[in-house]
């Protein structure tokens, strides 16, 4: 994994938010909060792409998403998030580590990805 691999995320249909006056589909922050586990679960870009991964998580996990988004190691380690390839629950999954955060600094990170992942655009969206 380098500064520039892509961790994919997987955009639950709540967690967009649509332009009234452009119709423009973004991600909002809570598609980036981590679980109650204090960790953001993706995908690695190094080791699938992003049509794969979505095809992964809804018909291998069962689980929903609109899409899918990306942010990279870069992004999350400039805002003093760890990443880490654990593997877990699946070859390709890398964790984004948010534990030991308030819920202000989870609160703010999660706005500075969304920032990033919204600026880069979808990866993928099916048809």
């Amino acid at each position: 994994m380098t500064d520039d691999t892509f961790l994919y995320r997987q955009i639950h249909p709540k967690f967009v938010q649509i332009n009234s006056q452009t119709g423009e589909e973004r991600a909002t922050s809570q598609a980036f909060r981590p679980t109650p586990d204090g960790k953001i679960s993706t995908y690695d870009g190094d080791q699938i792409t992003a049509a794969d991964s979505w095809t992964h998580y809804t018909q291998i996990l069962g689980r929903r998403s609109c899409g899918v988004m990306a942010v990279t190691k870069a992004e999350c380690q400039r805002v003093g998030l760890s990443v880490i390839p654990d593997g877990v629950p699946f070859r390709e999954h890398i964790s984004i580590d948010c534990r030991g955060l308030d819920r202000r600094q989870i609160e703010a990170n999660a706005k500075r990805l969304r920032a990033a992942a919204n600026a880069r655009g979808w990866q993928f969206r099916p048809l």
